[in-house]
């Protein structure tokens, strides 16, 4: 006779599929989140010869070092932003408030999800956020964009299937 393990903690294939889903998600949508706050800055630095030290001629190489800051904040890429610019159905009253609210909800649905805290209805915003994304791409005709979101939205779905797997959480919802 066959007895269904009941262990709460028992990692069945379904419960290893939604994890695996749980983190990539959260994962994404945590480093898109911090990605929103990068920049660029100038570093100059001697001209190290092959014995390391500085070249004696004082040459000198300019490089772009990646930084991280709240003064770098950028919510949408500038090549989208310019196109956004004069679209009727995205109003610049609705765009900023949007605009400046995506970073930081991207990383609290990422961080939420990977701590499975109100795991099922963390997806479902996360779901609505990558719809209005898509609504955004949909206007300015970016058609790679939205078939990278509606697989968001399809990985989505499948982990809202297996929620029932669940484990490892803060919180059950």
């Amino acid at each position: 006779m066959n007895k269904m393990n009941t262990n709460k903690w028992s990692l069945s294939a379904e419960t290893i599929g939604f994890l695996s889903l749980r983190a990539w998600l959260g994962v994404r949508a945590l480093l898109t989140g911090v990605e929103k706050y990068t920049g660029t800055r100038t570093v100059i630095e001697p001209l190290l010869g092959a014995d390391g030290l500085p070249d004696p001629s004082g040459a000198l190489v300019e490089f772009d070092e990646k930084v991280y800051g709240l003064e770098h904040y950028h919510a949408i890429p500038e090549t989208f932003q310019t196109s956004f610019n004069g679209q009727p159905l995205m109003p610049e009253w609705l765009f900023k408030p949007f605009s400046a609210a995506l970073g930081p909800a991207l990383i609290l649905l990422g961080l939420t999800l990977l701590l499975g805290i109100c795991t099922r209805i963390t997806l479902g915003l996360q779901a609505l956020l990558y719809v209005a994304l898509t609504a955004g791409f949909i206007l300015i005709n970016q058609d790679a964009g939205i078939a990278w979101l509606g697989t968001h939205v399809a990985l989505i779905a499948l982990a809202l299937m297996l929620e029932k797997h669940n484990r490892f959480t803060i919180t059950r919802s």
